[in-house]
């Protein structure tokens, strides 16, 4: 039986508003800290490394039902300095690639 997951993909825009030279993406880094502590918590897991794709990255999680999946996606994407226009797919282990499943929308931070 195939395992619910959900993909959160946020658009892979630099800071802006960061000194020269620093890692234009800090926002990745705070995402996957976050995630880390759900799944410290109990509240959500690490499905598989995040990655890009194409003009988005890419996290992912399981373990939990798709109300809390979703829950834990729209407090990842409303962390300081996390680009808007993230969603998730809600999608499970078995599929394919990337972006197959449901759509749903994640709030603007």
């Amino acid at each position: 039986m195939a395992n619910l997951v959900v993909e959160i993909h946020v658009p892979l825009h630099e800071v802006e508003t960061l000194p020269e030279g620093a890692y234009a993406f800090p926002w990745i880094d705070e995402i996957d800290e976050f995630l880390f502590e759900m799944e410290e918590q109990g509240q959500a897991e690490i499905f598989d490394d995040s990655e890009e794709f194409g003009d988005l990255y890419v996290f992912f999680i399981t373990g939990a039902d798709e109300e809390t999946l979703l829950r834990v996606a729209s407090r990842a994407v409303t962390l300081d300095q996390v680009p808007h226009g993230a969603f998730a797919m809600v999608t499970d282990d078995e599929a394919g690639e990337f972006g197959l499943g449901r759509r749903v929308d994640l709030p603007s931070p």
